[in-house]
């Protein structure tokens, strides 16, 4: 190109061709006929320099005003035409480019949760629910907690008012009943858990809520013994804090199973209980209507928020519920895999 271009000319030819677009796929085209790769005024941006060097640096800067001009231009002329085609009644313009809405991120108690569920997936455990609205039969007596038993004050228990006669009904104080509901239903073998919220009517502090998710697990078969317990157990802690982690169980109290544990894992240098578990007893075999001399079990219940602390570093379980979008936040991207 020996002869520059003459700038003014091409802007108003160009100025002329965009107010003759006369919707959006039309002014599309123009941008690309002008501003485009291969357009018009990039042909002259790319021929500058082929022009004597002195005459170079004027055009040059002359034709990046003009594109910049014209890109103002061209955003002017599709406002002007959304706003035109609002006033028309077609508030959206279809032909603009989808835009994808903000997406939200899993609470870290589901994010946990799920975690669990496939963990015990693999295992070959199926996933049952119950309902949180339980029986007084269901959530203490079928599982060895009469009413004058000493055990029912280790569960502050909200009970629901209801003018009926009929049986008591509460919030579930755990997840345990859905053992009797289950064994109702199904005949061994038997490898279940049982994920839900549970609620007690107890202080709220850093370490205890008055609503808190557990996790139940039942398996009853033939042969069972403590030693499959033990494995099951150790595996699903290790798939959770890693192969290396230390085990320990020791004795404890639960009216429903007999004999009783709790498993800790060492954290951090202490020794931190993660789970109770033990041995399904006889009793609530023999009421299923199986032989206890020839099936036996074992349950385990796991506090979920407890799992979530240790593995996300919380050290207030309150934060999970104060609905705190900085705090949530920290989560965004988990799905749950273990």
């Amino acid at each position: 190109m020996s002869d520059a271009p003459d700038l003014d000319a091409l802007e108003e030819t160009a100025r002329a061709a965009l107010a003759a677009a006369g919707d959006a796929a039309a002014v599309e085209d123009w941008r690309v006929g002008w501003l485009g790769r291969k357009g018009r005024l990039t042909g002259v941006l790319r021929g500058v320099r082929e022009l004597p060097a002195e005459r170079r640096p004027a055009v040059g800067a002359g034709a990046n005003r003009l594109k910049l001009a014209l890109q103002e231009a061209h955003g002017e002329r599709l406002a002007a035409l959304r706003e035109a085609r609002a006033d028309e009644g077609a508030a959206i313009d279809v032909t603009l480019p989808g835009r994808q809405p903000p997406q939200g991120t899993l609470h870290p108690i589901t994010i946990t949760r799920r975690m669990m569920e496939r963990t015990f997936r693999d295992m070959g455990f199926d996933v049952v629910e119950g309902p949180d609205v339980e029986l007084e039969t269901y959530n203490f007596d079928r599982l060895r907690i009469p009413a004058d038993h000493p055990a029912r004050e280790m569960w502050d228990t909200i009970w629901i008012a209801d003018e009926d006669a009929g049986p008591r009904k509460l919030l579930r104080t755990h997840t345990s009943p859905m053992q009797i509901r289950y064994l109702e239903r199904r005949e061994p073998p038997i490898r279940v858990i049982v994920p839900g919220t549970c609620y007690r009517y107890e202080a709220v502090d850093a370490t205890h809520e008055w609503m808190l998710s557990q996790f139940e697990g039942l398996v009853i078969d033939e042969g069972l013994s403590f030693a499959h317990l033990k494995g099951t157990l150790e595996s699903f802690v290790q798939r959770l804090f890693g192969s290396e982690i230390e085990t320990r169980f020791r004795c404890d109290y639960f009216p429903f199973v007999e004999p009783g544990a709790e498993l800790a894992i060492r954290w951090q240098g202490d020794w931190l209980e993660v789970l109770g578990c033990g041995m399904v007893h006889r009793e609530i075999i023999e009421q299923a209507g199986l032989d206890s001399r020839r099936y036996t079990g074992f349950a385990f219940g796991i506090g979920v928020e407890r799992v979530a602390m240790l593995r996300y570093g919380v050290t207030d379980i309150r934060a999970f519920y104060a609905n705190d979008l900085r705090f949530l936040e920290r989560f965004r991207g988990s799905d749950g895999s273990a």
